[in-house]
Protein backbone atom coordinates (compact mmCIF):
# COMPACT_ATOMS: atom_id res chain seq x y z
CA UNK A 1 0.00 0.00 0.00
CA UNK A 2 1.60 3.40 -1.04
CA UNK A 3 2.20 5.47 1.70
CA UNK A 4 0.59 9.31 1.75
CA UNK A 5 3.54 12.24 1.79
CA UNK A 6 3.49 13.77 4.68
CA UNK A 7 5.58 17.28 5.03
CA UNK A 8 6.40 18.57 8.49
CA UNK A 9 7.79 22.62 8.08
CA UNK A 10 9.42 23.16 11.68
CA UNK A 11 10.55 26.27 13.08
CA UNK A 12 12.60 26.69 16.50
CA UNK A 13 9.65 26.48 18.32
CA UNK A 14 10.00 22.34 18.11
CA UNK A 15 13.46 22.89 19.18
CA UNK A 16 12.70 24.89 22.46
CA UNK A 17 11.44 22.27 24.69
CA UNK A 18 15.16 20.38 24.09
CA UNK A 19 16.09 24.26 25.66
CA UNK A 20 17.55 25.61 22.46
CA UNK A 21 16.39 29.28 22.75
CA UNK A 22 14.27 30.84 20.04
CA UNK A 23 15.20 33.21 17.67
CA UNK A 24 11.77 35.27 18.22
CA UNK A 25 9.49 35.70 20.98
CA UNK A 26 10.73 36.19 24.70
CA UNK A 27 13.92 35.88 25.38
CA UNK A 28 14.92 34.83 22.38
CA UNK A 29 18.40 34.90 21.24
CA UNK A 30 17.94 38.15 19.45
CA UNK A 31 16.06 39.61 21.73
CA UNK A 32 20.21 39.77 23.61
CA UNK A 33 22.31 39.97 20.17
CA UNK A 34 21.48 42.59 17.65
CA UNK A 35 21.16 40.28 14.27
CA UNK A 36 23.43 43.09 12.00
CA UNK A 37 26.58 42.00 14.58
CA UNK A 38 25.77 37.85 14.03
CA UNK A 39 23.23 36.86 11.27
CA UNK A 40 24.24 39.24 8.30
CA UNK A 41 27.54 38.85 5.50
CA UNK A 42 28.10 42.56 6.75
CA UNK A 43 28.34 41.38 10.57
CA UNK A 44 30.71 38.70 9.32
CA UNK A 45 32.96 41.58 7.36
CA UNK A 46 32.94 43.59 10.27
CA UNK A 47 33.78 41.00 13.14
CA UNK A 48 34.26 37.48 12.13
CA UNK A 49 35.71 36.65 15.48
CA UNK A 50 32.35 37.84 17.29
CA UNK A 51 30.39 35.85 14.65
CA UNK A 52 32.64 32.70 15.43
CA UNK A 53 32.31 32.92 19.11
CA UNK A 54 28.63 33.24 19.09
CA UNK A 55 28.04 30.31 16.68
CA UNK A 56 30.65 28.40 18.54
CA UNK A 57 28.40 28.76 21.85
CA UNK A 58 25.56 27.97 19.99
CA UNK A 59 26.87 24.56 18.89
CA UNK A 60 28.35 24.20 22.48
CA UNK A 61 24.62 24.47 23.91
CA UNK A 62 23.66 21.86 21.46
CA UNK A 63 25.83 19.62 21.90
CA UNK A 64 24.32 19.33 25.72
CA UNK A 65 20.14 19.50 24.13
CA UNK A 66 18.06 16.01 23.31
CA UNK A 67 15.39 15.26 21.02
CA UNK A 68 12.19 16.22 22.49
CA UNK A 69 8.87 14.11 22.05
CA UNK A 70 7.92 16.11 19.11
CA UNK A 71 11.26 15.64 17.29
CA UNK A 72 10.73 11.71 18.48
CA UNK A 73 7.19 12.07 16.86
CA UNK A 74 8.05 13.31 13.46
CA UNK A 75 10.38 10.52 13.59
CA UNK A 76 8.29 7.65 14.27
CA UNK A 77 5.52 8.90 11.66
CA UNK A 78 7.81 7.41 8.97
CA UNK A 79 6.25 3.64 10.38
CA UNK A 80 3.00 4.85 8.25
CA UNK A 81 3.82 8.08 5.72
CA UNK A 82 6.70 8.98 3.87
CA UNK A 83 7.63 11.80 5.78
CA UNK A 84 10.10 15.34 4.71
CA UNK A 85 11.03 17.75 6.74
CA UNK A 86 11.66 21.17 5.60
CA UNK A 87 12.72 22.87 8.48
CA UNK A 88 14.20 26.31 9.88
CA UNK A 89 16.07 25.47 12.42
CA UNK A 90 19.82 25.20 12.46
CA UNK A 91 20.07 21.99 14.84
CA UNK A 92 19.94 18.63 14.25
CA UNK A 93 17.61 17.59 16.20
CA UNK A 94 15.26 16.02 13.70
CA UNK A 95 18.46 13.60 12.78
CA UNK A 96 19.27 12.67 15.97
CA UNK A 97 15.11 11.89 16.73
CA UNK A 98 15.83 9.74 13.83
CA UNK A 99 14.60 11.58 11.03
CA UNK A 100 16.02 10.11 7.42
CA UNK A 101 14.67 12.82 5.36
CA UNK A 102 15.48 16.39 6.49
CA UNK A 103 15.64 19.28 4.45
CA UNK A 104 17.69 22.58 6.15
CA UNK A 105 16.62 25.55 5.08
CA UNK A 106 18.63 28.06 6.82
CA UNK A 107 21.97 26.37 7.14
CA UNK A 108 23.45 23.49 9.43
CA UNK A 109 24.99 24.75 12.74
CA UNK A 110 27.25 21.71 12.92
CA UNK A 111 28.89 22.75 9.07
CA UNK A 112 31.29 25.17 8.28
CA UNK A 113 32.57 26.28 4.90
CA UNK A 114 35.19 28.56 3.22
CA UNK A 115 33.54 32.23 2.96
CA UNK A 116 34.00 32.10 -0.59
CA UNK A 117 32.59 28.85 -1.14
CA UNK A 118 28.63 28.11 -1.59
CA UNK A 119 27.66 30.98 -3.45
CA UNK A 120 25.81 31.50 -6.91
CA UNK A 121 29.97 31.42 -8.56
CA UNK A 122 29.81 27.91 -7.77
CA UNK A 123 26.11 27.02 -8.15
CA UNK A 124 25.70 26.74 -4.09
CA UNK A 125 28.00 23.44 -4.08
CA UNK A 126 28.32 22.03 -1.28
CA UNK A 127 32.17 20.36 -1.84
CA UNK A 128 33.41 22.41 0.09
CA UNK A 129 31.06 21.52 3.01
CA UNK A 130 32.37 20.52 6.26
CA UNK A 131 30.55 18.38 9.10
CA UNK A 132 32.95 19.44 12.26
CA UNK A 133 30.21 18.20 15.36
CA UNK A 134 30.12 20.46 18.14
CA UNK A 135 33.83 21.66 18.19
CA UNK A 136 34.26 25.27 17.79
CA UNK A 137 36.18 26.78 14.91
CA UNK A 138 38.85 29.76 15.24
CA UNK A 139 40.09 32.13 13.56
CA UNK A 140 42.70 31.41 10.85
CA UNK A 141 41.06 28.21 10.02
CA UNK A 142 40.74 28.19 6.69
CA UNK A 143 39.78 25.88 3.30
CA UNK A 144 38.36 25.46 0.05
CA UNK A 145 40.25 25.63 -3.18
CA UNK A 146 41.48 29.25 -2.04
CA UNK A 147 42.62 29.03 1.46
CA UNK A 148 40.06 31.42 2.97
CA UNK A 149 38.37 31.74 6.50
CA UNK A 150 35.84 28.81 7.34
CA UNK A 151 32.69 30.64 8.75
CA UNK A 152 29.40 29.03 9.63
CA UNK A 153 26.86 26.94 7.19
CA UNK A 154 24.42 29.46 8.15
CA UNK A 155 22.32 31.28 5.75
CA UNK A 156 22.49 34.75 6.73
CA UNK A 157 20.06 37.45 6.25
CA UNK A 158 20.13 39.05 3.04
CA UNK A 159 21.76 35.86 1.83
CA UNK A 160 20.22 33.56 -1.02
CA UNK A 161 18.10 30.55 0.22
CA UNK A 162 19.29 27.43 -2.08
CA UNK A 163 16.66 25.04 -1.00
CA UNK A 164 14.32 27.00 -0.54
CA UNK A 165 12.73 25.66 -4.86
CA UNK A 166 13.63 22.00 -3.21
CA UNK A 167 11.38 22.37 -0.44
CA UNK A 168 8.36 24.16 -2.43
CA UNK A 169 8.38 20.91 -5.08
CA UNK A 170 8.10 18.75 -1.42
CA UNK A 171 5.04 20.78 -0.62
CA UNK A 172 3.58 20.20 -4.24
CA UNK A 173 3.27 16.95 -3.81
CA UNK A 174 2.09 16.66 0.50
CA UNK A 175 -1.05 14.73 1.26
CA UNK A 176 -0.58 15.91 4.87
CA UNK A 177 1.56 19.16 5.84
CA UNK A 178 2.22 19.75 9.36
CA UNK A 179 3.44 23.31 10.61
CA UNK A 180 5.24 23.00 13.98
CA UNK A 181 7.37 25.59 16.45
CA UNK A 182 7.37 28.12 13.85
CA UNK A 183 5.73 31.62 13.88
CA UNK A 184 5.38 31.88 10.00
CA UNK A 185 7.22 35.28 10.36
CA UNK A 186 10.15 34.60 8.72
CA UNK A 187 10.52 34.93 4.91
CA UNK A 188 10.58 33.10 2.48
CA UNK A 189 10.16 30.24 4.53
CA UNK A 190 6.81 31.38 5.73
CA UNK A 191 5.30 31.38 2.46
CA UNK A 192 6.07 27.97 1.51
CA UNK A 193 2.52 26.17 2.88
CA UNK A 194 1.26 28.13 -0.20
CA UNK A 195 2.90 26.09 -2.61
CA UNK A 196 0.54 22.84 -1.00
CA UNK A 197 -2.05 21.07 -3.60
CA UNK A 198 -5.88 21.56 -3.23
CA UNK A 199 -6.81 18.54 -1.10
CA UNK A 200 -3.87 18.64 1.07
CA UNK A 201 -5.03 18.63 5.02
CA UNK A 202 -2.94 21.13 6.60
CA UNK A 203 -2.38 21.26 10.69
CA UNK A 204 -0.90 24.35 12.17
CA UNK A 205 0.66 23.51 15.50
CA UNK A 206 1.33 26.61 18.06
CA UNK A 207 0.45 28.04 21.41
CA UNK A 208 -0.11 31.37 20.61
CA UNK A 209 -4.36 31.76 19.58
CA UNK A 210 -3.75 34.52 17.01
CA UNK A 211 -2.08 32.08 14.90
CA UNK A 212 -5.21 29.92 14.28
CA UNK A 213 -7.00 31.99 11.61
CA UNK A 214 -3.94 32.14 9.44
CA UNK A 215 -4.15 29.92 7.16
CA UNK A 216 -7.24 29.51 5.57
CA UNK A 217 -9.04 26.08 5.70
CA UNK A 218 -5.92 25.04 8.28
CA UNK A 219 -6.90 22.42 11.41
CA UNK A 220 -5.10 24.41 14.17
CA UNK A 221 -3.98 22.97 17.48
CA UNK A 222 -3.55 25.34 19.97
CA UNK A 223 -0.45 23.86 21.99
CA UNK A 224 3.59 23.54 22.45
CA UNK A 225 5.12 21.30 19.74
CA UNK A 226 5.19 18.40 22.26
CA UNK A 227 1.92 18.50 22.72
CA UNK A 228 0.49 19.46 19.73
CA UNK A 229 2.25 16.65 18.02
CA UNK A 230 1.20 14.24 19.92
CA UNK A 231 -2.72 15.56 19.35
CA UNK A 232 -1.90 15.71 15.47
CA UNK A 233 -0.25 12.05 16.03
CA UNK A 234 -3.59 11.05 17.37
CA UNK A 235 -5.51 13.12 14.68
CA UNK A 236 -4.41 10.94 11.43
CA UNK A 237 -4.17 7.57 12.72
CA UNK A 238 -7.63 7.47 13.85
Amino acid sequence: MKKNNLVVLSGSGISAESGISTFRGGNGLWDNVPVQEICTPEGWQRDPAKVLRFYNERRAQLKGCEPNDAHRIVAQLEENFNVCVVTQNVDNLHERAGSSRVLHLHGELTKVRPEDCYDYSDGFSEKYVMDIGYRPVAMGEKGGPHMRQLRPHIVWFGEAVPNLEKAAGLVALADILVIVGTSLQVYPAASLYQYAPSGCRIFLIDPDSALGGHIPGVTFINEVATAGMRRFKELITE
